[in-house]
């Protein structure tokens, strides 16, 4: 009997990509409940990640919602994170703990830590309140560049490699419990409205393909499983739920809002 392929399943680093024992429980998990072997596709950009998903060369990936409304015409929407209880979380502008700063206006001049140029909480989020504000970040910041992760952001600001950070609160959240001494060195400047979480998407080109639906239906049913609880209490979230494209509208109009100011 020929082998059968494996589910590719892209991960970008949103958070715990390195974490041994979540990819451990994750792929054990689906692999029971695909019935298929699966692989765990990690890279270091989300760009990287979102290009295989685009080009159907994976199945299916857990992005953000920045690629995810950039490319909707090319994705199917597969299931979306829960956390406290709605599939929302947060942008938080961070900066240094014992800096006297009390709103965002106060971060001009900084040299300023992005996690990567196609996150939404971020990039986006931050690019569009300066856009909002008649700004550009080069012109705003004294500096910035990219980590290229949430948890590099928070730690380029405790260590003082940067004055000022954009991240993930979702992330920055769940750090405070895992990582309370690093997170400490850092205060909250901003919070952003609630919007879409990270979701999973898969190519439309798979659309109608058995294993995608049999992904979609072991996530939304991963928190009545003990091995998905596992996954899920690593994760610090409550499980997954199928959610309509809409509620990625409001992230559509901050790229709308960028794409305005130039």
């Amino acid at each position: 009997m020929a082998e059968v392929a494996p589910f590719q399943f892209g991960l970008t680093p949103v958070f715990l990509s390195n974490d041994l024992e979540l990819l451990g429980h994750l792929r054990a998990y689906l692999s029971a409940k695909l019935d298929s072997p699966v692989e765990l596709v990690t890279r270091r950009t989300y760009q990287e990640i979102t290009a295989l998903l685009v080009s159907g060369e994976i199945h299916a990936a857990w992005i953000c919602g920045y690629p995810y409304v950039q490319y909707k015409a090319d994705l199917d929407l597969v299931a979306t994170p829960v956390w406290h209880g709605k599939p929302l979380y947060q942008s938080y502008l961070i900066a240094a703990a014992g800096r006297t700063v009390d709103d965002w206006h106060g971060l001009a001049g900084d040299v300023h830590a992005f996690s990567d140029p196609d996150s939404n909480s971020g990039f986006l989020v931050t690019r569009a309140l300066l856009a909002e504000n008649k700004a550009l970040p080069e012109a705003f910041f004294k500096r910035t560049f990219f980590t290229y992760g949430h948890r590099n952001v928070i730690r380029a600001v405790a260590s003082g490699l940067a004055q000022s950070g954009s991240v993930d609160g979702y992330v920055y959240e769940v750090m405070r419990e895992t990582e309370p001494d690093l997170v400490k060195q850092t205060k909250i400047v901003r919070k952003s409205e609630w919007l879409g979480f990270p979701p999973v998407a898969s190519p439309k080109s798979l659309a109608g393909d058995a294993r995608v639906r049999a992904l979609q239906q072991a996530l939304v049913s991963m928190n009545k499983d003990p091995e998905g609880m596992k996954v899920l209490s690593l994760l610090r979230l409550d499980g997954f739920a199928a959610t309509d494209p809409s509620l990625f509208d409001t992230i559509a109009a901050k790229v709308e809002t960028v794409r305005q100011f130039g």
